[in-house]
């Protein structure tokens, strides 16, 4: 029997930006895997960046680091978490990137001393790269999200690859548009007209939509369905309504509502499987938990990347927050998350007596000075006052530093981050990292991807993850100065994760017959946490925490 042809959907974005293609884009991928097909999903963020790990958090968000190392938008945390996977750099490409390769080629003469155009040799270029990702997953399926907004100049060249792709193999290859329909308060109606313009702008690029899912704050009525179906050329069928939801786990949930799996697979001719039932009954029941939960569990989390004007920027911290949800729904508790501002706790040390009222507290991963005396200020009230508290990479590291003040009595302990001159530098340059420093190599050159960690016996690290050996993934530039190692260790605090050459402290810990949970990681376990596979130490940091809501 004939092998079918891989098959490719493209997912643009209309009206607005954040209009949710990247959940859109996951859950896509999520129903067609319930349906038995194997699925990779690509990100293409039109910036000219080479990828997202020079950008500031609060202008773009997280930057979320896959397995081998790449940094990367936010939304390839979102395609492995809905579809349980891990992906490579080839399932990310950028402008910058994408025009990085072809002149590198040039360079090298693989043109073959042909004039390099823009077109047709970028979009070319984009092409091999779907192909190739489709080529390593052996995928039935390529989800292919196209960052930012139709109409928007930076866009082009990705759409015409689409369409070229289309014109190749046009049973292969489909369009959905994610849209935004307005319902503006001074008029109570739902308007389709942006749409409406919105497809027309996407139709000026040689592309029409096949599906489209309209997204607003209420579910579209038959009425507004008909009326886009009439003046975009969509059968209405085809129209698929995504109102806003209490969860974006109840996404894809919502989309099988309206049998999207079914169409896709009708329109790319291609066989689905009945539903593959343990898969879909377990994804049930996370969103069933998410609905239900209805006791608490309150955890402030302490960062610097919120502001972003008169607006708070969770998303810079997206995987943390997710994962804790993970965690917390799977114990049958409602995590009830608090931003606070660690300046505040700098300005004013007396504040930390506020955080008393929550349950446990996080210090996630950052860069710089700012900030770093309030949350060390946070880190030793939680440690005397015996609140839970996980601390990661960077919340590591103050960690370390805080014991090492307070405990160690190592005076001036610092950071060579924030204090290169300082006496005691408890935390350091890892090797290689300071020529990269000192030639401004800044992109791509930390520590990123995953490294292996060994475990030490009887430690909550240890039970927590049930096993010796585990790999996480990194980004940092610091670590531990083992010259302290030692003294620090003299003086109560474990080391309970080393690297195998026992050179790297990977995760610090106090036993818990000191501290219920007192425990960082030099790592982001954050980026490993799935919510059908909630990560081991945010389970163990959240079930501390509800006990410690229990002696309240």
């Amino acid at each position: 029997m004939k092998k079918q042809n891989p098959k490719y959907i493209f997912v643009v974005g209309g009206v607005i930006s954040g209009v949710g293609k990247g959940i859109t884009s996951s859950s896509i991928g999520k129903i067609l895997q319930d349906r038995g097909l194997t699925v990779t999903a690509i990100k293409i963020d039109p910036y000219v960046n080479v990828d997202a790990g020079t950008m500031n958090p609060t202008e773009h968000g997280e930057v979320f680091v896959l397995e081998d190392g790449d940094e990367t938008d936010q939304d390839m945390g979102n395609y492995e978490r809905f579809l349980n996977t891990t992906l490579s750099r080839i399932n990310y490409m950028t402008t910058g990137r994408v025009y990085q390769s072809v002149i590198e080629a040039e360079r090298s003469m693989a043109y073959e001393g042909k004039c390099v155009q823009v077109v047709p040799h970028i979009p070319l270029e984009v092409v091999r790269r779907i192909k190739l990702a489709q080529k390593n997953a052996k995928a039935d399926v390529v989800v292919i999200e196209i960052g930012g907004t139709i109409g928007e100049y930076e866009n082009i060249l990705f759409l015409e690859a689409a369409r070229m792709m289309k014109i190749e193999t046009p049973d292969d290859v489909l369009f959905v548009m994610v849209s935004y329909l307005p319902v503006p308060s001074t008029v109570g109606e739902m308007k389709t007209k942006p749409t409406q313009h919105a497809v027309r702008t996407l139709n000026a690029s040689g592309i029409q939509p096949d599906i489209l899912i309209a997204r607003s704050v209420t579910a579209l009525d038959e009425k507004r369905k008909e009326k886009i179906a009439y003046f975009c050329n969509v059968p209405i069928n085809h129209i698929i309504s995504a109102p806003d939801v209490e969860s974006v786990y109840d996404v894809p949930l919502n989309f099988e509502k309206e049998k999207l799996s079914e169409r896709l697979c009708n329109l790319l001719s291609t066989k689905c499987g009945s539903k593959v039932g343990e898969n879909e009954k377990k994804w049930k029941q996370f969103a069933s938990n998410v609905h239900n939960a209805k006791d608490e569990v309150k955890i402030a989390i302490i960062g610097k990347y919120f502001d972003t004007g008169d607006f708070t920027l969770s998303d810079s911290y997206l995987s943390v927050i997710e994962a804790v949800k993970y965690s917390a729904f799977w114990q049958k508790r409602k995590p009830v998350l608090t931003w606070l501002n660690a300046i505040d706790f700098e300005n004013d040390p007396k504040k930390v007596k506020e955080l008393a009222k929550y349950d446990g507290v996080i210090v996630p991963g950052g860069f710089g000075k700012r900030g770093i005396e309030g949350k060390m200020n946070v880190i030793r009230y939680v440690r005397e006052n015996k609140i839970p508290y996980f601390g990661l990479c960077y919340g590591m590291q103050l960690a370390v530093i805080e014991y090492a003040r307070t405990v160690a009595k190592i005076t001036g302990a610092i950071t060579k981050e924030v204090d290169p001159t300082a006496k005691n530098l408890v935390i350091t340059t890892m090797d290689g990292q300071e020529e990269n420093l000192k030639n401004k190599r800044y992109g791509g050159s930390m520590r990123l991807g995953g490294y292996k960690a060994l475990l030490k016996e009887g430690t909550i690290a240890r039970k927590a993850y049930g096993a010796s050996e585990v790999t996480e993934r990194h980004r940092h530039r610091f670590e531990v100065n083992m010259d302290y190692v030692k003294e620090l260790t003299d003086k109560g605090l474990v080391f309970s994760g080393v690297s195998p050459s026992k050179t790297l402290m990977e995760i610090a810990e106090l036993p818990k017959s000191v501290h219920p949970f007192f425990l960082g990681t030099q790592f982001h376990p954050e980026f490993l946490a799935r919510p059908l596979a909630p990560h081991p130490l945010f389970t163990a940091f959240v079930k501390a925490a509800i006990e410690q809501r229990k002696k309240k």
